[in-house]
């Protein structure tokens, strides 16, 4: 009874490991093992690619470009267009969450520093908004 709880603990382990992405040795496949046996199948599985975390997949905060601009035009739901200086390029903006939730006003006219993802350089986001 024991022997077959042990192998049942096996097989288990071997299939929740190749699930898993490890490699389980050929030789311990499908034989009856003992408990400290298992352990030992278990410490020997080797991780067959390296675990990414998903914080590692997302873009990091330093991969964003920031410029300095003046807003041309109000538009709905808190969306601006802005004028990038020392270039004729208009870009569409929107407010960051800090502007927003302190209240702080964007009028036409301001100068304000925008945030540009590096995937579309025709969208930003209004980081901070300079004081006359």
């Amino acid at each position: 009874l024991i022997m077959m709880k042990s192998a049942v603990l096996v097989a288990i382990l071997c299939c929740a490991s190749s699930a898993l992405g490890f490699q389980v040795p050929a030789s311990t496949r499908g034989s009856a093992l003992c408990t400290t046996q298992a352990v030992a199948v278990r410490n020997a599985c080797v991780p067959t690619h390296e675990p990414v975390s998903a914080r590692a997949r997302m873009m990091a905060k330093d991969d964003s470009i920031e410029v300095d601009g003046t807003v041309t035009e109000k538009l709905p739901n808190a969306m601006f267009r802005v004028e990038i200086a020392n270039s004729e390029q208009v870009i569409l903006a929107h407010i960051s969450g800090k502007i927003r939730k302190n209240f702080i006003k964007v009028l036409v006219g301001d100068k304000v520093k925008v945030e540009l993802s590096p995937y579309d350089l025709t969208k930003g986001r209004i980081t901070f908004r300079s004081r006359k």
